[in-house]
């Protein structure tokens, strides 16, 4: 029988000889290592090569205690797998300082030369068993001197990679194989069809990356000669998932991605995607040609971190070397110091031009981040670039005031301006050449270059764009979410009485009657609202509705951003949300109150309208702290914070995953505009498909010419091809995203054979046998599939179903699209059911409650996923009224494959016990299956088995001393059932554990030998041993 799938197999044979290819990678086979136990440091490989020429030739002795000291870090769990892998890291970094003798000096013994790829010993193994928690077996390890620093996950074509990304993270579990991670700097899952993904330990399935080569190869744009080679030898690759492991393996380009772009961000692991990699490469090879140029990485691809990747590149580089970044925003400037502080590397917030000029004049600062503060309040007519020129006029002059005579700068220095797109960067530029006049600079845009400025853009940062990472490329790779754009006429609304009278039934005519009632008692007062007139009152209602029937608002695991024209605005609108009782909301402006800024209530009414609001809401908070809380609560508890009122901040450098929808009352466009829409197109988890921008202000104009592109409304000012794709109309992509949901849909249930009844749709899911049929592992990926398919269905319909009509269904379209979502919304629960798999499901099916009782059921039936106090009993006792029905057949199984999860679970606690379980329902089955059985004697069967899988404390069997522990029991059942034993293995163990003693070796010896003496055996200690750190107990 062979261990790995013979699909698997074809595919993991090619990659291992892509590996060996001579001419190609050229890594040494290490062989099929399922036969022995491995760990993730293959200490005689690592110690041959230390004390070779290669790796330094270093004595026994000083390899000996270097690899001591790796051993122990990468073994030292204690503060958690995060913090092992990071100190590990730090060791293969930049090396283990050990000496010969004591008295002697350290020596710095590097265990992997980071600079001659050649020096080291690149490997890959397979089949690598690995047992420090329950057995595991990666598909393919990769060494660099015997030290495991990449674990790849191979599928077949038919399989999904999510299922090897899924495999890798519970491989990192507590019961599974986490020591073996500590060295692991890349995880990595692949299929010949899909390709290859990558990340970090610890990396959730929706952060995996997907590597992409850049093929653009200008004098401005340059590719290094690494790239070049790479790029040469993937035109002979057919395969994809050849193309990017050759691409990522390469063996300098595999140094480089381990040395110069892995970082540890305030407790996250994090590995660079392509954007960023391409981006920095060529970065360096135009800094080491003394040239500047700019950097265009897309709104939300990640630019900070490229910043960081690049500065720490310089900085490692050159001892002499120094970097200046200069931002005009606040939240920049913040988020540049914890970034950098994340990642342990010092950044300088300079205070004042004058603390900026004396920093430039001293050598210790080596990073340092400038802020130009806003300068003045800006006037009713001037525009926010009009100020931001101002600021930078103003700064420029306090710097130059600052400067001392004969002033010139330590150190050669690189300077990176943020957001280089503004017009006024000519105007810094100017300016910091005069006071660094050798200086390289280096400009950095999430948003394009617009039209009139491109030319003097390129001038100032000669001689151009380095790298380019557009909006479109970023939606495709899966790095921000795709924006849908709708706009709604106020004005019409509230002019036109019968339009008022109309609009409770335009916002609620997807609902069913249930729902609808529920917003009734609220329709009376935004009835009296429309019908006085009052703008601001109206979108706040609609606001307000909004939060009430769009999903991701409504269950509070998303949240929203209001633009308004003015800080009286924000004001008056946080006002009257307040009055409404919508109370998680607050204002964030620029607005301080101070009262000695009030003068006589007739000079300036709306001045202390705006200060009496503040002082309400800070409620003798300062303005600092109660913003901080503001923002924590927005991305970490969304429904604590549902909405920010702003103006300008926030705007641009504020990353709020749990945004979804903007709602823009304020005239923008160009730069503030792109800006601000992109603050709802951070990933979020899979509930969150789309950012939605919501337009007051009809920015666009009329968006029924497709030709249009937005570049002819508010974003006139760029050239087409830089924001194509940007944001597309809400209701036009709705309907195609629910169309082609359901052809994909149909697509999977298209091999279900006639005459489709509910039995055939299990066997195609879940295998004639159920689950563990005969191609488990492919009806696994079908169910997943379907799983995720009709919950995107349901979100989809959600979206769209009060308008279909403006969507260009007909009503008989209509009625079948309702049908066919009443049906897979069925077929879920069915699949789930008889999988066994709705019991994993409980916390996700909570998140389509909500959507299914408002816009699907009608009717009072059960809700789907209704498991929150579901137990399996229950799940037995409801399949069993069907047993003597039409659904025989598929009931029995639902609850057989349903015990049969239950019994897998928890095998590994009670080996025994559960064991003489499994063998007592595969007589069931036989029995059933025979037709020998009664279906009232096998529903009994059924209720027992349960029972006692369950609530294994109620079972007789057990002695009084022994029921009501679950470790007690495990070790009764699987000691002969001596209560003696048992007892005082538990006794042992009690009064020898440690805290935190799994994976920790000297904790686990002292409780081994607490075993030792009572057991008298090796082997049996290792068996009990196993068991006992099952136990949640101890």
């Amino acid at each position: 029988m062979p261990r790995i799938n013979e699909a698997e197999r074809k595919t993991q044979n090619r990659v291992l000889s892509l590996f060996q290819d001579k001419a190609g990678l050229n890594y040494t086979y290490l062989g099929d290592l399922h036969g022995q136990i491995n760990t993730n440091i293959i200490e005689d490989r690592l110690t041959a090569w230390l004390t070779s020429p290669k790796g330094g030739g270093h004595s026994r002795s000083i390899a000996d205690k270097a690899v001591l000291k790796l051993t122990k870090a990468a073994g030292n769990l204690q503060q958690g797998l995060y913090k092992a892998n990071q100190n590990v890291y730090s060791l293969l970094k930049y090396g283990a300082k050990v000496h010969e003798n004591p008295g002697d000096p350290d020596k710095t013994v590097y265990f992997i030369d980071w600079e001659y790829s050649h020096h080291n010993e690149f490997a890959v193994a397979e089949e690598v068993t690995v047992k420090s928690g329950s057995e595991r077996r990666p598909d393919l390890v990769v060494y660099i001197n015997g030290i495991a620093v990449a674990v790849i996950e191979l599928k077949k074509s038919t399989v999904s990679i999510s299922q090897g990304i899924r495999q890798n993270l519970s491989n990192q579990s507590e019961h599974f194989n986490k020591p073996f991670f500590t060295t692991i700097q890349f995880v990595m899952a692949g299929n010949t069809g899909e390709g290859l993904r990558y990340a970090a330990i610890e990396t959730p399935e929706k952060y995996y990356l997907e590597w992409k080569n850049d093929t653009v190869n200008t004098a401005s744009q340059p590719l290094d000669d690494v790239s070049l080679d790479i790029l040469e030898k993937c035109k002979s690759l057919p395969d994809k998932l050849d193309r990017q492991l050759f691409s990522m393996f390469q063996k300098r380009r595999f140094l480089d991605l381990i040395h110069n772009f892995i970082v540890f961000d305030k407790g996250v692991k994090k590995v660079c995607r392509h954007n960023q990699f391409f981006g920095v490469k060529k970065a360096q090879i135009k800094l080491n040609r003394g040239q500047g140029g700019i950097i265009w990485h897309t709104q939300g691809s990640g630019k900070t971190l490229t910043m960081v990747w690049l500065s720490k590149w310089i900085l490692a580089g050159n001892p002499e070397a120094r970097v200046l970044i200069i931002t005009d925003r606040d939240e920049l400037d913040e988020q540049m110091e914890k970034v950098y502080l994340g990642v342990d590397e010092q950044v300088y917030r300079t205070k004042s031009c004058d603390d900026l000029v004396k920093r430039l004049d001293k050598t210790e600062k080596r990073l340092i981040c400038s802020l130009i503060h806003k300068f003045g309040v800006r006037t009713g007519s001037e525009s926010n670039e009009a100020q931001a020129k101002r600021s930078v006029e103003q700064f420029i002059r306090e710097l130059k005031a600052a400067l001392p005579t004969g002033f010139k700068a330590k150190g050669g220095f690189v300077v990176f301006v943020d957001e280089c797109h503004r017009t006024q960067s000519g105007l810094l530029h100017e300016a910091m050449k005069e006071i660094l006049p050798n200086a390289v600079f280096i400009g950095f845009t999430g948003t394009p270059l617009l039209v009139k400025d491109k030319k003097t853009s390129i001038e100032v940062f000669a001689p151009g764009c380095i790298h380019t990472y557009k909006y479109d490329e970023a939606v495709t790779d899966g790095v921000v979410l795709d924006l849908r754009y709708e706009a709604r006429d106020i004005e019409q609304i509230i002019s036109n009485q019968e339009r008022i009278d109309q609009y409770f039934d335009i916002k609620t005519r997807g609902l069913n009657d249930a729902a609808k009632a529920k917003l009734k008692s609220k329709w009376g007062n935004m009835q009296k609202v429309y019908s006085s007139l009052k703008r601001l009152e109206v979108i706040a209602e609609d606001i307000i509705s909004d939060f009430d029937i769009k999903n991701r608002l409504a269950d509070g695991k998303g949240n929203a951003m209001l633009v308004a024209d003015s800080i009286y605005s924000a004001c008056k609108y946080y006002e009257i949300f307040q009055s409404r009782g919508f109370k998680q909301c607050a204002i964030i402006t620029s607005f301080v109150p101070l009262p000695g800024n009030l003068r006589t209530e007739t000079e300036d009414a709306e001045e202390f309208e705006k200060y009496e609001v503040y002082t309400q809401m800070l409620n003798g908070q300062s303005v600092e702290g109660f913003e901080a809380e503001a923002k924590r609560k927005f991305v970490e508890e969304p429904a604590q914070m549902r909405l920010l009122i702003v103006v300008d901040k926030l705007l641009t450098g504020f990353d709020a995953p749990p945004c979804t929808y903007l709602y823009i009352d304020k005239s923008m466009r160009d730069h503030g505009l792109f800006q601000a829409i992109c603050r709802v197109n951070r990933l979020d988890g899979e509930e969150k498909d789309f950012g939605y921008i919501v337009d007051y202000k009809q920015l666009f104009g009329d968006l029924a010419d497709a030709l249009n592109k937005y570049t002819a409304g508010a974003f006139e000012g760029y050239s087409p091809e830089d924001v194509e794709g940007l944001i597309k109309d809400r209701l036009g992509e709705a309907k195609k995203y629910l169309d082609i949901t359901l052809e994909e849909l149909e697509d999977l249930c298209g091999g279900v054979p006639a005459p489709r009844a509910e039995i055939d749709f299990i066997y195609y899911f879940c295998g004639e046998d159920g689950v563990g049929g005969i191609d488990d592992e492919s009806c696994s990926r079908s169910r997943e599939k379907l799983y995720k398919l009709v919950n995107r269905l349901i979100r989809a319909y959600a979206e769209i179903k009060g308008e279909m009509n403006e969507a260009g269904y007909t009503a008989a379209e209509q009625a079948d699209i309702g049908k066919k979502v009443t049906f897979y919304t069925a077929l879920k629960e069915t699949i789930g059911n008889a999988s066994g798999d709705f019991i994993d499901l409980k916390s996700y099916e909570a998140d389509m409650r909500r959507l299914i009782d408002t816009y699907i059921k009608a009717d009072d039936s059960r809700k789907i996923g209704e498991f929150d106090d579901f137990t399996l009993l229950d799940f037995v006792l409801a399949q069993g009224e069907r047993l003597g029905g039409k659904g025989k057949e598929a009931a029995a199984e639902a609850i057989e494959n349903n015990i049969r999860k239950k019994i897998v679970e928890k095998i590994l606690i009670n080996p025994k016990y559960y064991e003489k379980m499994s063998a007592i329902l595969d007589e069931l089955i036989k029995a059933r299956s025979e037709g020998a059985i009664a279906y009232e004697e096998m529903l009994a069967k059924y209720i027992e088995l349960v029972k006692n899988a369950e609530t294994p404390e109620n079972n007789p069997r057990y002695p009084e001393s022994i029921r009501h522990s679950g470790a007690l029991r495990a070790l009764f059942d699987n000691c002969g059932e001596d209560e003696a034993l048992a007892l005082a293995l538990d006794k042992a163990v009690r009064e020898s554990k440690q805290a935190d003693f799994r994976h920790n070796e000297f904790k686990e010896r002292r409780i081994k030998q607490a075993l030792y003496k009572i057991l008298k055996d090796k082997d049996e200690v290792e068996r009990v041993y196993n068991i006992v750190v099952e136990q949640g107990e101890y």
